[in-house]
């Protein structure tokens, strides 16, 4: 069963989560239909590509079953060359987020240049809560879109965010009544469409580039701190737990 749907419609291609059943959990197929998504050139007429997802949820991050399952190797997590796609796509991309978008679903909606949220959306990264931490990649964007202070209550409690308040901090661009949604969304979607199609990707490689010296920075020791986090029994306990919907028991190692 294919995990993403693409839709076009004129200057419009649509890109959409379609593993409702799973609160859209990123696995590795979805991962690898978002990747092929998004390495491809956008077509002459394509002006923007919206994210969307079906079902009550956005998306709530990793698949946890899949991930506990799976060994971890290396200091990479299996989003990050996705976002990286998305980040790096030649033209504007636009969230539309109905739902809570948590852990690597709220970094599929930062990595969006435009995210607009249902009133009733949450966001979050609640990696601490189940003994994980985010790669230096993550944490840039959050970094980035968020600043220090809104990034340590993110990271650092865990607990997930309204998308008022999301909006209150910078975070995202719009929120609307859930009966609004697609309303405002279609505003943004619409604007971009009818907007010069070489300013757009300049105005977007430029803002790319403007961020990547992010990426020179040494950091390997935070590296080696990420991973002791991902492979210790408080990340095999977290993860479990929260599958088991427990609290978690952290002995710290």
């Amino acid at each position: 069963m294919s995990r993403i749907r693409v839709e076009q419609q004129g200057p419009v291609r649509t890109v959409i989560l379609t593993r409702a059943e799973k609160r859209n959990a990123l696995d590795s197929a979805m991962l690898d239909a978002l990747l092929s998504a998004f390495n491809l050139d956008p077509e002459p007429d394509d002006r923007v590509v919206v994210i969307r997802a079906e079902g009550p949820v956005f998306c709530a991050g990793m698949d946890l079953a899949e991930r506990l399952a799976r060994p971890i190797t290396g200091n990479e997590s299996p989003i990050e060359e996705v976002l990286d796609a998305i980040e790096h796509y030649p033209l504007p991309v636009v969230g539309v987020v109905q739902g809570d978008a948590i852990a690597g679903g709220n970094e599929l909606a930062l990595h969006c240049d435009f995210v607009i949220a249902a009133s009733t959306a949450r966001f979050g990264m609640s990696l601490a809560q189940i003994g994980l931490a985010p790669t230096w990649f993550l944490a840039k964007k959050l970094m980035e879109v968020a600043g220090p202070v809104a990034t340590r209550e993110i990271l650092f409690l865990g607990d997930p965010l309204s998308a008022t308040h999301m909006h209150e901090l910078g975070l995202i661009s719009r929120v609307a009544p859930v009966d609004e949604l697609e309303s405002a969304a279609m505003k943004i979607i619409d604007r971009l469409a009818a907007n010069a199609p070489l300013s757009l990707r300049a105005m977007k490689a430029l803002l790319v580039r403007q961020m990547a010296f992010r990426n020179d920075i040494q950091h390997d020791d935070i590296d080696a701190l990420v991973h002791a986090a991902r492979t210790s029994a408080d990340a095999k306990e977290g993860i479990a737990a929260r599958l088991e919907k427990r609290a978690p028991n952290f002995g710290g190692t």
